[in-house]
């Protein structure tokens, strides 16, 4: 019980920094802010967070872990290369907008990061880079795929998925499932599928 209260509390801390990250920016949050959002005192985010640096990096990383492993899952299931292909993406794009705050945290205050925090997220990048390249290249292998540069395709893909957080609005015509289903299709476009329209109801 102990563990899932402590749990809670530091949810509760990274929910109101990444509204106020996201808000005011890294530079223009102070502890303090988040402390009195939250009605508590600064030592109480100091018991589970030691620095602001340590906080941002806290909201920046999960959703890149998280990024890595709908890719990597997917690549692991039964299924064609471009079932595959199609699956990871529309998870991959569900993860960028439903932690839309986040990420675009990450992009604006990358700068900010620690030298090890910028390290190990840049590490995590470049793994979905490579699972995604790999699972691409399986399909030019396939004969499913028409790819000359799978690297770059694969960068090409990860980029219009994580640029989605620009410009998706939550009360706007389109919902999470419909942009990620339509930016699987698009992916599977980019790697040489004609025939996309078997995947028009697939879940």
């Amino acid at each position: 019980m102990r563990e899932e209260i402590s749990a809670y509390k530091r949810e509760r801390i990274l929910e109101e920094a990444v509204k106020l990250f996201y808000e005011r920016g890294f530079s223009g949050t102070t502890l303090d802010d988040i402390a009195g959002k939250l009605g508590v005192t600064k030592p109480f985010i100091y018991t589970h967070f030691r620095s602001k640096v340590e906080l941002l990096e806290a909201i920046c990383r999960p959703t890149i872990e998280m990024s890595l492993g709908a890719i990597a899952e997917a690549a692991q299931q039964p299924g064609t290369p471009s079932e595959r292909l199609f699956d990871g993406i529309v998870t991959f794009s569900k993860v960028v907008l439903q932690r839309q705050a986040n990420i675009a945290v990450y992009f604006r205050e990358e700068k900010n990061l620690s030298e090890t925090g910028l390290a190990a997220i840049n590490a995590l990048r470049k793994r979905f880079d490579r699972v995604l390249s790999e699972l691409l290249a399986e399909g030019v292998r396939e004969g499913e795929f028409t790819i000359p540069d799978v690297r770059l395709a694969a960068l090409a893909i990860g980029g219009m998925v994580s640029w989605a957080y620009t410009w998706y609005q939550p009360e706007g015509r389109l919902t999470i499932d419909t942009v990620g289903h339509r930016l699987a299709h698009l992916a599977l476009q980019m790697a040489g599928v004609h025939s996309v329209e078997q995947f028009a109801t697939r879940v």
